[in-house]
């Protein structure tokens, strides 16, 4: 009997990566996880910034143990965190350190944009929701603090391509994270030449867009060494939510998705991008995904409220204590707007989430359980607002929303989910955006002809919960 192809799927997010295998057998996706790290921006040089020599150091870890335990993959794809991006020099070495999309060197960047064109024109190109974090932010903010670091630099790779990089010594920009930089103009599907040119940028660090499904090579002579053997280097969605959206297990064509982790991105997938004057005022994004794709959606603050205040409990509080707490305080009578620019990086999130609250007139939480509370109360609320938004904006009304990622988990937020957006709840896989990595790679090997077929993998393989929404 033939072995079954195996696939390996790098899922880094902003506070740990994974690891997993993936294979198909009798039409059912089978995984095992065989590597975990840890991950976080520290503060370096009086900036937030990601280690990520460090993250590659674990990726070859991660590898070597595959050898170790006698499952050794066909190949390999990584997706990260989008907009954050090193600058690499003509001797092929990094610059510079590789900033966090949560550092405050882009603070009033957006006003120096503005010197050189409208937030209308840049979303009428691009599509792109403004957030002061873009890359095309960042990219201002060096072109004025360092500009001796765009003078050396060769390239830019986003986070994602830089590790891809490192393993095969291919450059090239994979085109679902490369939209999300603000600098792909959504029409052509290409960077936004005149834009860069606009911009001040040298057009030399803008290397070639490639879809998902493309091959890169094989890893280095040295990687292979260190891993204990070679692979084929494969691009899965390298933007962790393109990856995620693949895994949504719908069967329908129209459906609604929200990615929940770190970050909360709800919307629904098109065929063309909405660049309209009322998607830019609602604050809707046009963001590359599989196979050609358009993830229309809205991104919301998501988990990293709850993942801070957990942090500033201590270790012996665990996440599904936290929500037992929430639950037992119930609702708290305070409402807060969960993408508060006061929430992106505080130093304390509970004092943030205080203060937010006194500034509004509002009862103020105090306990860990009502801190909680308020949160998820917050983030439903944004849940079934951009849901009444999106149909808005498409006509398109969808009967179920789909969550995937980690925050498929937690039962009093779907509870609270299906009541806002008075939506069936479908929930899982958790680990949706490893297992879309998988499915980009299992579809460029063949294994799966379609995404209808994958998806339907998807829903054969993992269990899927349902929540409704209580009659009113």
């Amino acid at each position: 009997m033939d072995m079954p192809q195996i696939s390996l799927a790098v899922d880094i997010g902003a506070s740990s990566g994974k690891m997993l295998l993936g294979w198909v057998e009798e039409g059912r996706l089978l995984t095992e996880e065989v590597w975990r790290f840890p991950n976080g921006a520290k503060k370096q040089g009086g900036r937030r910034c990601w280690d990520v020599d460090g993250l590659f150091d674990q990726i070859v870890r991660g590898l070597a143990h595959c050898a170790e335990i006698g499952k050794i993959p066909s190949s390999v794809g990584i997706d990260t965190w989008a907009v954050d991006f090193v600058l690499i020099g003509r001797d092929g070495r990094r610059l510079g350190d590789a900033v966090c999309y949560r550092d405050h060197r882009t603070d009033g960047m957006d006003k120096k944009l503005l010197e050189i064109l409208s937030e209308e024109e840049l979303y009428a190109r691009t599509g792109i929701q403004k957030q002061i974090f873009n890359t095309i932010y960042q990219l201002l903010a060096v072109k004025e603090q360092e500009p001796e670091l765009l003078e050396q630099a060769e390239h830019l790779l986003l986070i994602p391509d830089y590790l891809h990089y490192c393993l095969t010594g291919q450059i090239c920009t994979e085109y679902t994270n490369a939209t999300t930089t603000a600098l792909v103009n959504a029409h052509t599907r290409d960077w936004d030449w005149e834009l860069i040119d606009r911009l001040g940028l040298p057009r030399r660090l803008f290397c070639k867009l490639v879809q998902p499904g493309e091959r890169l090579g094989d890893l280095l002579p040295d990687v292979a060494r260190r891993a204990g053997y070679s692979c084929s280097v494969v691009l899965p969605a390298t933007h962790d939510t393109g990856s995620a959206v693949l895994a949504v297990p719908a069967q329908e064509e129209n459906f609604l998705f929200l990615s929940s982790g770190t970050w909360s991105l709800i919307g629904m997938e098109r065929c063309e991008p909405d660049c309209s004057a009322q998607s830019r005022a609602a604050n809707f994004t046009n963001e590359g995904g599989y196979g050609g794709t358009i993830r229309y959606l809205k991104n919301i603050m998501g988990l990293w409220m709850i993942q801070s205040i957990r942090a500033e409990l201590g270790e012996e509080m665990t996440f599904a204590r936290l929500s037992e707490l929430a639950e037992e305080a119930g609702p708290f009578p305070a409402e807060i707007d969960v993408d508060d620019p006061s929430f992106l990086a505080p130093e304390s999130m509970k004092e943030a989430v205080q203060a937010y609250c006194r500034r509004t007139g509002q009862a103020v939480p105090q306990s860990p359980g009502e801190l909680a509370s308020c949160v998820y109360a917050g983030l439903a609320a944004r849940y079934g607002q951009a849901v009444r938004e999106l149909f808005a904006l498409t006509g398109v009304s969808c009967p179920r929303l789909y969550i995937v990622g980690g925050g498929s988990r937690d039962a009093l937020l779907n509870r609270l989910t299906a009541q806002a957006t008075g939506k069936e709840v479908f929930t899982g896989p958790s680990e949706g955006t490893a297992v879309g990595n998988l499915l980009a790679q299992l579809l460029a090997q063949g294994v799966f002809s379609s995404v209808a077929e994958a998806r339907g993998a998807v829903r054969r393989s993992f269990p899927v919960g349902c929540v409704r929404p209580r009659p009113q």
